[in-house]
């Protein structure tokens, strides 16, 4: 696909303009309105999609889990493997649609190796995630940020004292999932690993309070994200902290999701969850995986 179309495609999901603009914009560039609308469903989420561990996976227990935070009440997805035992955790963070049947799909995939993960919705903030893809999109940015990390400090900790938990937690995230990770780093002291997925960075000031382990995935056609990572990195070095960097040559924002046809790359996704499996078992501890 045009490289053209699919960033006109994240521009539009990063906010900032009308579905009705980007129709009539995709229009232009694909030459037709039938053309435009037959690209639609490449670029756009396909929910429709057969999950990876599917949702009644005899192997896992999950249940809609609500914590208290310094703004509120903060839902989320909690699964993991039926044996019990106590396990670390993974904090997963969605992207700027809330939490959606993707990343509660990403969540069992965790919990599938033996961790116990929880995916937040932080649109929990602003009255939850709808199910509209566009509706959520444009829920998001009427949530404030700050209130979001705060909203994970606290969920970090939540997850630390659970009876379940080992107490270690790291956190994964994506797209705005992945800025969060990073200002969740910079935020709390309790987070032992962070791997942020085409995130933002945080400014060279806020790095020396980061204590996590971090593995950073950067997409190679990310332009917007990616003018941030050599002053991030220069920082993360100059103040010697635990960080590893990867980026996927030939892929797209959102090369993980595996619901967007146009971005998704299979042997990038593949490759980075192999990584950021071996990342948390490294960093986490090496549960037994469910049986």
């Amino acid at each position: 696909m045009d490289q053209k179309i699919i960033n006109l495609y994240d521009d539009f999901t990063h906010g900032g303009m009308s579905r009705r603009d980007f129709f009539d914009r995709l229009t232009k560039l694909a030459g037709s309105a039938a053309a435009a609308a037959a690209m639609l469903p490449l670029l756009q989420n396909d929910y429709a999609q057969a999950a990876v561990i599917a949702e009644n996976d005899a192997r896992l227990v999950s249940e809609r889990v609500a914590y208290d935070s310094p703004k509120g009440k903060i839902n989320g997805y909690l699964v993991r493997a039926k044996a019990k035992g106590k396990r670390p955790v993974v904090l997963v963070i969605h992207e700027n649609r809330g939490l959606n049947p993707h990343l509660e799909d990403v969540a069992r995939r965790f919990a599938a190796e033996g961790f116990m993960a929880y995916a937040v919705d932080l649109l929990s903030l602003v009255g939850g995630t709808p199910a509209n893809e566009d509706a959520a999109r444009d829920l998001h940015p009427k949530m404030n940020q700050d209130d979001a990390v705060a909203a994970l400090v606290a969920g970090v900790s939540f997850l630390k004292a659970h009876p379940e938990s080992t107490g270690k937690v790291g956190a994964v995230g994506f797209c705005f999932g992945g800025l969060m990770v990073n200002r969740l780093a910079a935020s709390s002291p309790e987070l032992d690993a962070g791997a942020a997925y085409y995130g933002r960075q945080v400014s060279a000031a806020q790095v020396p309070n980061i204590k996590a382990t971090l593995m950073l995935h950067y997409a190679d056609k990310d332009d917007g994200v990616n003018a941030g990572i050599a002053a991030y990195e220069a920082a993360l070095k100059a103040n010697n902290k635990k960080y590893t960097l990867h980026t996927y040559p030939g892929t797209q924002h959102a090369f993980f999701n595996d619901l967007g046809a146009a971005r998704y790359n299979k042997e990038a996704a593949e490759l980075s969850w192999q990584r950021t499996l071996a990342f948390f078992k490294e960093t986490l501890g090496s549960p037994p995986r469910a049986a």
